[in-house]
């Protein structure tokens, strides 16, 4: 393990930041984590990022599994651990607030073609594949006490059915709804929830956190044959990808070990032994796919291992134990 850490504190300073944080514990005041922190916000590609998500009046969302859109870049940012004062933050998530509906969600603009239920314009809208990303991030920002976004998370959190959250988008999307039964749960829908519901900490517990939880182990259990939504557990779900945009093995690991009561279950422990087993001798993994939108980070490539992708994967290791 001291060899692993040392190998990480070698990356980037993002990686840094987080290995001293997530992994070796040390505290915010800690003079190596602020070290860490201030070269990461000094880092071009962290700049890069923060100057292309201010541009989310502009960023029209076609499909959730576009990984370069501004949605997902806002989503990395709050994985980093970036926070609301940090600079050029502040003009971000009043563009993000500015838009939110009268149910509570927070908006993206979106564009639903006629022939999917939608109403072929660009207009300001919610679903349940990315309202909760947008919390999560603003959670993570430091805003998990402002009352706009306790509202938008709580109508989210209503949504939960005894089989898990469903698709559901806002009122201007009119009848769309994803390729599947709308009695169906969506495991994306249900990831991303998760991932919301686990910063806040009375919410780990929740009867909707619980339901959630065992909505994509049972999903697991039965991937061989139930598939709502369109969304498979086969091949391409298990192959080791960041940053964690999707529904595949690596996200759902992540976020279900975030919850104390899902450690010990059987299904969560499968999970991470198939993880587990794709590590190198010394512990290191290596993308297995990439997305096209980040082929610049080092993560973004398939031929050596990636302290990214490593410390998310020994991080989820690390809370099984």
């Amino acid at each position: 393990m001291t060899a692993l850490t040392d190998w990480l504190l070698e990356g980037p300073a993002w990686v840094q930041y987080r290995a001293r944080v997530d992994l070796l514990m040390q505290k915010e005041n800690h003079p190596a984590v602020i070290t860490a922190r201030q070269a990461m916000l000094a880092d071009p590609q962290i700049r890069a990022v923060i100057q292309s998500v201010g541009a989310w009046e502009r960023a029209v969302i076609n499909s959730h599994k576009s990984a370069g859109h501004a949605l997902h870049q806002l989503a990395f940012l709050a994985d980093l651990g970036l926070r609301a004062d940090d600079p050029g933050m502040n003009q971000i998530i009043a563009r993000v607030m500015q838009h939110q509906s009268a149910e509570g969600p927070f908006q993206m603009l979106m564009n639903i073609p006629k022939h999917f239920g939608g109403a072929g314009k660009d207009e300001w809208a919610w679903a349940l594949c990315d309202a909760p990303t947008i919390a999560y991030a603003l959670v993570k920002f430091g805003l998990g006490d402002d009352p706009h976004v306790q509202r938008a998370i709580e109508h989210l959190t209503t949504l939960i059915r005894d089989n898990g959250f469903p698709c559901a988008v806002s009122r201007e999307l009119g009848k769309f709804r994803g390729p599947g039964r709308k009695d169906d749960p969506c495991p994306y829908a249900n990831l991303v929830m998760l991932k919301t519901l686990a910063q806040i900490p009375r919410a780990r517990t929740s009867r909707a956190s619980r339901i959630a939880v065992e909505t994509l182990l049972a999903l697991w259990t039965e991937s061989a044959a139930r598939h709502p939504y369109m969304f498979f557990m086969g091949t391409d779900f298990r192959k080791l990808k960041t940053p964690l945009v999707w529904y595949d093995i690596l996200h759902v690991l992540d976020v279900v070990t975030q919850f104390p009561f899902a450690r010990q279950d059987s299904r969560v422990r499968d999970i991470a032994q198939i993880v587990s087993a794709k590590a190198d001798a010394e512990g290191r993994w290596t993308p297995e796919s990439v997305w096209q939108a980040w082929d610049e980070w080092e993560f973004g490539q398939k031929k050596i291992p990636s302290r990214w992708l490593t410390l998310i994967a020994q991080r989820a290791q690390a809370r099984l134990n």
